[in-house]
């Protein structure tokens, strides 16, 4: 028998490891071992990545459409309180168009798409701003514009005490402490009870519903932030989700529903998941505010998308398991370093970082979102 050496017992066996290692592969013509990302269509379906904005916001519109936002929730009070009801198609024609141009669709209108105040506060000159509710309503129908997020919050707006709190890194966000809101007193309005805000809210209801059925706008109703009532005086009812239950009857229809703001929700003390599976499963969120907080409805702050007490990558799921393709922006992110806090939680920097975390975990999760629908129209 002959002997095998050192260096020729090497080399048999890393001959035969070869031949193994090349029978074992797959051939040069099959597909990848990593996934390939599909592009999104024009029409791709899914959740509809957005972010709000005023009309001449340049440089936030361009940012926002490199980052993949596909979908632009407008305030267009600014504009058409400046023109006659009209002229009301003719200024959100130009805003859709210049959006448009951006690569972005014009989903909705956030905020009253003309002023307000005194039909929440009930005062004389109300079927004035109705009428010119109505007309801006129909304006947007016609555009094809779907979706108004409107509050109840009379007398004041989304209420904090302090805007310049730290969070990690320094970042700052905004606070609210129901104790230092106590402190300031009432507002210019004094005491106004709750069921005054009930009646209003029902008069505007069963004045404005019906048309924006006709004109199929869905009125998207957003909750009391804080969610506490009274504030400084003044009665507050979306406070729960009974309370939203109530609103829902009121005026029955398919365009009467609800703008998903799911921080204040949870500062309700109400389950958020059973809500999703609830109201989206009846077609009644239209639109989601995607933020989180800590704290309680008498002291909160809020948190970057990342490291709040709720697991937004589970919530996202169950968005899309419970039917939901409206639009959905990221709420009151925090303010980073090199920012001006000029406008507490609308910084863009903070944004960015939500709607990279939100796409990751979607992708992660196999969730789809809303393919843009617009080539964007650059030099």
């Amino acid at each position: 028998m002959s002997k095998i050496n050192r260096r020729q017992c090497l080399q048999g066996t890393l001959g035969a490891t070869a031949a193994a290692l090349a029978s074992a592969a797959p051939p040069k013509t099959s597909a990848r071992i990593t996934p390939q990302r599909q592009p999104f269509g024009k029409d791709q379906p899914g959740i509809q990545l957005a972010e709000l904005f005023n009309p001449g916001e340049d440089h936030k519109i361009r940012l926002a459409a490199q980052i993949g936002i596909t979908h632009a929730i407008v305030g267009v009070s600014g504009t058409l309180n400046r023109v006659p009801r009209s002229g009301y198609a003719v200024a959100l024609e130009k805003i859709k168009s210049d959006f448009e141009r951006a690569g972005l669709v014009f989903a909705g209108v956030e905020s009253h798409p003309v002023s307000a105040e005194k039909i929440k506060l009930g005062l004389p000159g109300r079927d004035e701003e109705i009428e010119n509710y109505i007309a801006a309503i129909q304006a947007l129908g016609r555009l094809g514009v779907r979706t108004l997020c409107y509050n109840w919050m009379a007398g004041l707006g989304w209420y904090r005490t302090r805007v310049d709190a730290k969070e990690r890194g320094g970042a700052l966000i905004s606070e609210f402490d129901n104790a230092a809101a106590i402190k300031q007193g009432p507002t210019q309005w004094g005491e106004i009870g709750e069921e005054t805000i009930w009646r209003n809210l029902e008069y505007f209801l069963k004045a404005v519903i019906p048309l924006a059925e006709r004109a199929g706008v869905n009125m998207a109703l957003h909750p009391d932030d804080p969610p506490l009532s009274p504030l400084r005086g003044i009665g507050r009812i979306l406070t729960s989700a009974a309370n939203y239950r109530r609103v829902l009857k009121l005026v029955p229809s398919p365009v009467n529903g609800i703008t998903f703001c799911q921080a204040n929700f949870k500062l309700m003390g109400e389950d958020i998941g059973a809500l999703v599976r609830e109201w989206a499963g009846q077609k009644k969120i239209f639109f989601v505010h995607f933020r989180d907080v800590e704290g309680t409805r008498e002291h909160f702050r809020e948190t970057f998308h990342d490291n709040g007490p709720t697991d937004l990558a589970r919530m996202l799921r169950l968005y899309h398991d419970a039917g939901f393709e409206g639009p959905m922006r990221p709420d009151h992110a925090p303010t980073l370093d090199g920012e001006a806090n000029d406008r507490p939680g609308y910084a863009m920097g903070g944004k960015v970082f939500a709607i990279g975390y939100m796409k990751g975990a979607m992708d992660a999760l196999g969730i789809p979102y809303a393919g843009k629908g617009f080539t964007p129209n650059v030099a």
